[in-house]
């Protein structure tokens, strides 16, 4: 039981680390960012967190032959999404929109194309999780999520400060931090 439990809490910090960095992003885009916005932020990144490794391993157990097939899209898609994202905030920077960006922060609709394109990669998480009986599979992805919830908040509070302190710049920086997670992802696919 501690060698699942141990397992589980290595895999949610190891996919939670796009989340952080967007996290960090979105907290250096909105540094008056509320405790309970955090926590629709940080919620939102674990909810898919939780989802995506439970779809794979639905994926692995019942549409092996169409995953594999999907499969190869997934960082396609992942990196797209970021770059949209990403590319929006720093030309939104560029043309002096970093007033009123920092004001509003991430929208709904930003929130959750983020929360899907950091936790995409979880969905090859299912694989893994194969051989897990389904109360396992699933207690498995509510650790993954627990996990980015926690790193999510810290990369929040973490954006939020230096966001106070770089306030002319943080669209600007949010942006190419995404931007480069965007860039990540596909040299990590390139290299496969």
């Amino acid at each position: 039981m501690f060698s699942f439990v141990l397992n589980s809490v290595l895999l949610g910090i190891g996919l939670a680390m796009d989340a952080f960095s967007v996290s960090l992003a979105n907290g250096l885009n909105e540094p008056e960012m509320s405790a309970g916005r955090m926590s629709v932020i940080a919620g939102t990144f674990a909810f898919f967190q939780f989802l995506m490794p439970v779809l794979g391993w639905i994926c692995v157990r019942f549409f092996v032959e169409t995953f594999t097939f999907l499969q190869a899209y997934v960082p396609v898609v992942a990196s797209a999404l970021l770059f949209l994202i990403g590319g929006k905030m720093v030309l939104d920077a560029i043309r002096g929109g970093e007033a009123e960006d920092s004001e509003q922060g991430v929208s709904a609709g930003g929130l959750l194309v983020q929360g899907i394109a950091t936790s995409i990669d979880a969905l090859s998480v299912g694989f893994t999780l194969a051989a897990y009986r389904p109360v396992m599979a699933v207690s498995s992805a509510c650790i993954i999520a627990v996990v980015t919830f926690v790193i999510c908040l810290f990369g929040l509070h973490l954006g939020r400060h230096f966001g106070t302190r770089l306030s002319g710049k943080a669209t600007a920086l949010g942006g190419s931090i995404l931007l480069f997670i965007g860039v990540k992802i596909l040299l990590e696919y390139a290299i496969r």
